[in-house]
């Protein structure tokens, strides 16, 4: 029996609540940078899930706002534009936006008897403080996991077929067990129901030509791989 995909894109968008837009009344540079989303993440993601045909879970507004891939008692949960809030309405965003997007996502692991393959996409800015990152596509796991190892495995190899000009690297440029939404599913989710794997693309593809042929051989190494299993 194959198992189910589902894909979702966390920082999809640097939307700002109207109720909230005096946090950001002079921070428009910030929103639209890297900081205040994934650019081109939700391209890429409604491509894959409209051609897998599978169901998207995106969050459109601003991880400056509160920040869907970090765990709740994570420092990090909220930004400095937003952390100054009183406590009560850290509550009302968390209970707004933070909860309900996370729990849409169990739920859908949750309702089938089937294993989930969920491929969370991410970008990433190519220039981090003054470092050029050498990676194209990084592929981000839990190599504990032995679902996710072969599953990572066989899709590196087979981006690496598609994309021979480009690096595709484990764990690049960031540990696939640094705290997010998928680390959390791990601990609520066992290896064989739930592999959680983050797909981080390079922002330096996006408004290019290469983007689109990019999508499409995500879109065929994510299939090969799917069929292998």
């Amino acid at each position: 029996m194959k198992p189910v995909l589902l894909i979702s894109c966390e920082h999809a968008g640097n939307e700002v609540p109207d109720a909230y837009a005096s946090l950001f009344s002079d921070a428009q540079d910030v929103l639209a940078s890297h900081r205040g989303w994934d650019p081109g993440a939700l391209d890429v993601a409604q491509f894959l899930a409209d051609r897998l045909q599978v169901k998207l879970f995106s969050m459109s507004v601003t991880r400056l706002l509160v920040e869907m891939n970090r765990s709740i008692d994570n420092p990090q949960l909220f930004s400095g534009f937003s952390n100054g809030l009183e406590e009560e309405e850290k509550r009302k965003l968390i209970d707004q936006y933070y909860f309900p997007y996370r729990k849409s996502i169990e739920e859908a692991i949750l309702k089938t008897n089937d294993a989930v393959i969920h491929l969370s996409i991410h970008s990433f800015t190519p220039v981090l403080n003054g470092t050029v990152r050498n990676v194209d596509v990084g592929l981000l796991f839990d190599p504990d996991r032995k679902s996710e190892l072969q599953f990572c495995s066989v899709l590196k190899s087979e981006l690496e077929k598609e994309l021979p000009n480009q690096r595709i690297e484990f764990n690049e440029p960031y540990k696939g067990t640094d705290d997010g939404l998928t680390t959390s599913l791990r601990k609520k989710f066992p290896d064989h129901k739930y592999l959680g794997i983050e797909i981080e693309i390079n922002q330096k593809f996006v408004g290019t030509t290469l983007f689109s042929s990019l999508k499409q051989s995500l879109l065929n190494g994510i299939k090969q791989t799917v069929n292998s299993l």
